[in-house]
């Protein structure tokens, strides 16, 4: 096969694709583009640009260089046909359910979504005279059986935050269509590097650009991508609305998104490693990965994702009280509330994922409080597994004297 034949690596466009076009004086890297406004001494070219029939930009809240080749990179890397970004990740998110939904109309989710996504789905939408069904997470026949009596929207989440489960996108996506509804798929934990809800029936795709796109915990942001009659839609809502995306975040995003190939697969490699190192500890209760073959999904995973993720979590047989032993005693570890960066981060999700969630809401959704998440970083998996080894000798030591 010639060279100019060959599909461009998705590691490549991670750090040329949509970048070309912002570059001026030479320059090898995206310019931070701040101007609120752009000046037209043609005014028949400046209408143009104002209603869409010609490219440029009119005034920061509505587009920007800068952000714009953040989407685009985005864009490609998702496969789809266009993209619009936000302030942060739950701003993508309620900006995309909000654009598509009004009084009325009924959408079919899981329980185990992101603890503010849930929020939006127990609170909010109830509010303005939206029907919400929350079924149990892997559980097709039953997402299946309540999108077939119709819905507006078929909302996933896959893998989910904090216990990793699994929903079949392509056969969701399937039922979906079948009724009419709108399609979307967050795929924050999985990232474009292993999976590719498009390609597998989604009409949208979205993420929390916070967590792995970035990878360095130092800018918010939010991004859909899909077809661009959807796009659209969502765009004007946001424009509207003014969730606009920050030039200089969408900077630091675009810088990091450079490395996110890198980043993921040594993530991943190292996830697995504590998922199976965290399976022979006596104080563990339940390792939640899917790469375990344990893992209730694990097939679907494996068919639907190139790579396993660098999020896993666990549970801890005493609870809360061995959670404040152990987390503590860890050197090689950020107690935070994030994910998805280069350091390894630990949090339980009584105080990350779900602390909008009382603790009655959080045991309906199957999360004790003794479980706790794990963000792997990009430090050397033997170093990460000798933290935990001294952190678990410190627990049982601990137990022992209050025995």
């Amino acid at each position: 096969m010639l060279v100019n034949e060959r599909k461009t690596g998705v590691g490549t466009k991670t750090v040329w694709a949509g970048e070309k076009e912002v570059l001026v004086h030479h320059a090898t890297q995206v310019p931070v583009i701040v101007s609120v406004a752009y000046n037209y001494d043609d005014m028949d070219e400046w209408y143009d640009v104002a209603i869409g029939n010609k490219p440029g930009h009119i005034y920061g809240r509505n587009t920007n260089p800068t952000v714009q080749a953040f989407e685009d990179k985005l864009k490609v890397l998702e496969g789809a046909e266009d993209a619009t970004s936000f302030t942060t990740g739950m701003a993508a998110i309620s900006n995309t359910l909000y654009t598509f939904l009004k009084p009325g109309d009924r959408v079919v989710s899981i329980k185990d979504t992101y603890g503010g996504t849930n929020k939006i789905f127990t609170e909010f939408l109830p509010k303005i005279g939206v029907d919400v069904a929350l079924c149990a997470t892997g559980d097709h026949e039953s997402i299946e059986a309540e999108v077939a009596k119709g819905c507006t929207i078929l909302y996933l989440e896959t893998p989910t935050n904090p216990t990793v489960k699994i929903t079949d996108i392509e056969r969701m996506a399937k039922a979906g269509h079948q009724t009419g509804a709108l399609v979307v798929v967050d795929n924050t934990f999985a990232t474009p590097i292993l999976q590719h809800p498009l390609d597998l029936g989604a009409d949208l795709v979205l993420h929390s650009a916070t967590k792995f796109l970035g990878g360095h915990a130092d800018a918010l942001g939010g991004i859909v991508c899909g077809a661009k009659m959807l796009v659209r839609q969502i765009y004007h809502y946001r424009e509207i609305n003014g969730a606009s995306l920050d030039p200089w975040s969408a900077y630091l995003l675009l810088r990091g998104m450079k490395t996110l190939k890198l980043r993921v697969l040594q993530q991943t490699k190292s996830a697995m490693a504590l998922a199976k190192y965290l399976k022979t500890q006596p104080a563990v209760d339940h390792v939640y990965y899917p790469g375990l073959e344990s893992h209730l999904h694990h097939d679907i995973a494996t068919k639907q994702m190139e790579g396993y993720g660098a999020m896993l979590s666990f549970s801890l047989k005493d609870g809360m009280e061995a959670v404040k032993t152990l987390l503590p005693a860890l050197k090689f570890a950020h107690r935070a509330a994030n994910l998805g960066a280069v350091e390894t981060t630990y949090g339980p999700a009584r105080t990350t994922s779900h602390v909008e969630c009382s603790a009655e809401e959080r045991k309906a959704m199957g999360i004790p409080d003794g479980l706790i998440r794990i963000s792997v970083g990009i430090e050397d998996t033997e170093d990460l597994i000798d933290d935990l080894t001294q952190a678990f000798e410190k627990l049982e030591h601990c137990q022992s004297m209050t025995r």
